[in-house]
């Protein structure tokens, strides 16, 4: 009876452990999606910080140093000249004080000269804002790189594994890990690597504005079925 009763007790004790293991095994593996959703969402939005910051200064660049740039450069100037003449006079009549021809005269020759300097460093300048533009560019490529890294641990070979599937259900699947851009891009790289193909439409949201590349691809995420070109079995 006692040998029975310590092998029961054996027993219950081996049963507790293994239930512990099981709790524990659990637990890390809630840790570590809880630790993955948040890192995932972390590279996204450095990537999504950086992108739509690319997407300001290429504007930037193109209106200031584009190919119609000095145009836009002297109506600048023009309306420079307007802006200055409009504050001298308001200036002269708040102050009752009398702007004569030469005092017009030598505030533009200043303004002129101070224009004709700018305009003699636009090369300077839009060096130093092609700089500003490749450095966050490199930020927007390393996040996405890391975001990618993240990605092909559990959601690609998900992906791979039910394709043939459209971005509408992927999206739909993991909404509330990324934004429908985002899932875009990363797909995207794998068209790029040769181990999905994209069917009939084919999006590049990344010449989009941030906050329309969502808005942009919802007509067509149902449209845009991916096919593996991974061997699963």
């Amino acid at each position: 009876m006692l040998k029975a009763s310590r092998a029961n007790h054996l027993d219950d004790d081996t049963l507790n452990d293994n239930i512990n293991d099981v709790k524990n095994i659990g637990d890390d593996v809630s840790l570590q999606k809880t630790s993955f959703c948040e890192q995932l969402k972390q590279c996204e939005q450095q990537w999504w910080e950086a992108r739509q910051s690319l997407v300001a200064l290429k504007e930037r660049w193109m209106f200031w140093f584009g190919d119609n740039s000095l145009i836009m450069w002297l109506l600048w100037q023009l309306v420079s000249y307007f802006i200055v003449a409009v504050i001298l006079m308001l200036l002269s009549n708040l102050l009752n004080v009398e702007l004569y021809l030469w005092t017009y005269m030598t505030v533009f020759g200043v303004q002129t000269a101070l224009f004709a300097i700018i305009l003699s460093s636009k090369g300077r300048l839009a060096n130093r804002l092609q700089n500003r533009i490749d450095s966050v560019d490199l930020v927007r490529e390393q996040a996405l790189n890391e975001m990618y890294i993240l990605a092909s641990d559990i959601i690609l070979p998900a992906i791979h594994a039910s394709a043939p599937i459209s971005l509408q259900t992927i999206h739909e699947r993991y909404k509330s890990h990324l934004k429908l851009a985002s899932l875009q891009r990363l797909l995207q790289k794998e068209v790029e690597a040769g181990r999905l193909i994209l069917g009939q439409y084919q999006i590049e949201a990344e010449v989009l504005p941030p906050e329309l590349a969502d808005e942009a691809l919802s007509p067509y995420a149902d449209k845009m079925i991916y096919k593996s070109l991974i061997d699963m079995s």
